[in-house]
């Protein structure tokens, strides 16, 4: 059987995805922000700055509007999140200070893992890496078959 680079990709890809996922999760529940799992972290940093709306949310993460209030709930309860009233019926999700400080916080330990790399492989190498990842991504994105009608 042929062995797939893209299937390598593929996994390591996820599996540095959970690392890093799980890293900060770690960190940030060490500083005192409660209940940050991996999956509450990859919602979060779905979320623009401004005002997000949970029917624009679950586009772009495909998942229910019930999932994304459902999680909305969960972090406005933990108090890194709150609704506000919006336009018509919709609720503004807006970023609490603990909310803003737990974002600020998460970009602090991205700059620890970078710096960790910039260290053992060099800024340069770290750099390339990524424009290869964003052009295997430009690729996929550009020969994957179209789901227009």
């Amino acid at each position: 059987m042929v062995e797939s680079l893209s299937l390598q990709l593929v996994q390591q890809a996820g599996q540095l995805n959970d690392s890093i996922s799980h890293f900060l999760s770690q960190k940030l529940v060490a500083k005192g922000y409660q209940a940050i799992t991996p999956s509450l972290l990859g919602f979060l940093s779905t979320l623009e700055c401004g005002s997000n709306y949970g029917s624009e949310l679950a586009r772009k993460l495909g998942v229910s509007r019930q999932m994304v209030a459902k999680t909305v709930r969960e972090l406005c309860a933990l108090g890194y999140l709150e609704q506000l009233d919006g336009p018509g019926k919709q609720k503004q999700i807006v970023f609490t200070d603990r909310g803003e400080q737990l974002i600020a916080h998460a970009r602090q330990c991205l700059a620890e893992i970078d710096q960790g790399l910039f260290k053992q492989m060099g800024t340069g190498q770290v750099q390339a890496v990524v424009e290869q990842l964003k052009s295997i991504n430009a690729y996929i994105d550009s020969t994957a078959p179209s789901t227009k009608p």
